[in-house]
């Protein structure tokens, strides 16, 4: 039973995700479906890469990842499937792929759209739900579509570094109200080189040490510590 995830900025106010799973089971009634999120703000490019990039991980080899986000920022004429990292990864071609995984895929296949087609939402979540099946049926990827076709690529939201300083943009804020900013544990401590820091933020707020967790600070204090997919957060204890 093929195991596939659904992202999307579509929201949960109408029929459409319904919708959605409808049309994948009449590919196969025995899709397992799994929902990652649909309330992505809506064209966020750089939200959506950072959800999915930090939840496709935790998921079995040869997941199917279907990503629904801002499908059409331009007139579609192909749907992308990539393979990497034992993982599989189904999107627009509006450059969201090179940002969720941040470098070159093993493999992309260009999923052709019918030009009589109406390119809806739905018609293009068939066309995924048909390659998903075929490949679950012993087809070989590269007979699927077009193989190494040519795609759009976006350069990932990067940090900005200076010699004595690091700049980040905010790249999500969750339910809690937390801010999660575009700087890894890891790029934190390769510009810090071991030295005291102070991280600056809304007009000159400043937090001067990194906590483990929320209890590090009383309740309604603010802190700056890194979650779970290791990118810094800065957050108020229950607040």
């Amino acid at each position: 039973m093929p195991l596939l995830t659904l992202t999307s900025d579509i929201g949960q106010q109408d029929y459409l995700v319904g919708a959605v799973k409808g049309q994948l089971l009449q590919v196969n009634a025995n899709f397992t479906l799994v929902d990652i999120s649909h309330r992505l703000a809506p064209f966020n490019i750089s939200q959506a890469a950072y959800v999915c990039r930090n939840a496709i991980k935790n998921f079995p080899p040869f997941t199917f990842h279907l990503v629904l986000v801002n499908l059409f920022e331009q007139k579609p004429e192909q749907m992308l499937l990539s393979y990497h990292k034992q993982q599989y990864i189904l999107c627009a071609d509006n450059g969201l792929l090179s940002m969720i995984l941040e470098e070159d895929p093993e493999m992309v296949i260009g999923l052709p759209l019918d030009k009589t087609a109406i390119k809806n939402t739905l018609y293009c979540v068939e066309v995924m739900g048909r390659a998903i099946q075929q490949l679950s049926s012993g087809t070989r990827l590269t007979d699927i579509g077009n193989p190494d076709c040519q795609y759009m690529k976006r350069t990932p939201l990067r940090p900005l570094l200076g010699e004595n300083w690091l700049e980040g943009q905010i790249l999500f804020i969750d339910h809690f109200e937390n801010v999660v900013v575009n700087i890894t544990h890891e790029q934190f401590e390769a510009q810090r080189k071991g030295r005291s820091f102070n991280i600056i933020f809304k007009r000159d707020e400043v937090i001067s040490a990194i906590s483990e967790t929320y209890a590090n600070v009383k309740e309604g204090e603010k802190l700056a510590l890194f979650n779970a997919a290791g990118y810094l957060e800065i957050a108020i204890n229950k607040g």
